[in-house]
């Protein structure tokens, strides 16, 4: 699906989604990513909710985000509470959705100036 949307100058946004992946300012990414508004970590080793551990955080941690949108793939999934800790303990905020709504969500708070990352499994 594609996403029309205003342009939101030098930020990055979800301009697409669909089956095994995302798209990020029209590119397609066909593996986990974390996105914010000025960076896109393309390597994100989380292959899923149930792996996801301390290392797969402290990136999103050490980016300070007032809020983590967790994207956990086509079906929603919600994560042992211990596997977030890292997050809760640094007092950044985190909801979880699946991976479509979690893209659109980003995209609406982006737009607002929100300090929000995506953190998805696709």
């Amino acid at each position: 699906m594609k996403i029309a949307q205003e342009k939101n100058a030098g930020r990055n946004a979800f301009t697409g989604y669909g089956e095994g992946y995302v798209e990020v300012n029209g590119e397609r990414i066909h593996a986990s990513v974390v996105v914010s508004a000025d960076r896109v970590i393309t390597d994100w080793p989380a292959a899923s909710v149930e792996s996801l551990g301390p290392d797969h955080l402290a990136a999103i941690v050490a980016m300070r985000p007032e809020i983590v949108l967790l994207g956990t793939g086509a079906v929603f999934t919600f994560p042992e509470p211990r596997k977030l800790a890292p997050l809760h303990s640094a007092g950044i905020g985190v909801e979880v959705m699946d991976t479509a709504a979690a893209c659109r969500t980003y995209n609406i708070l982006i737009g607002e100036g929100r300090s929000v990352v995506a953190a998805l499994v696709v």
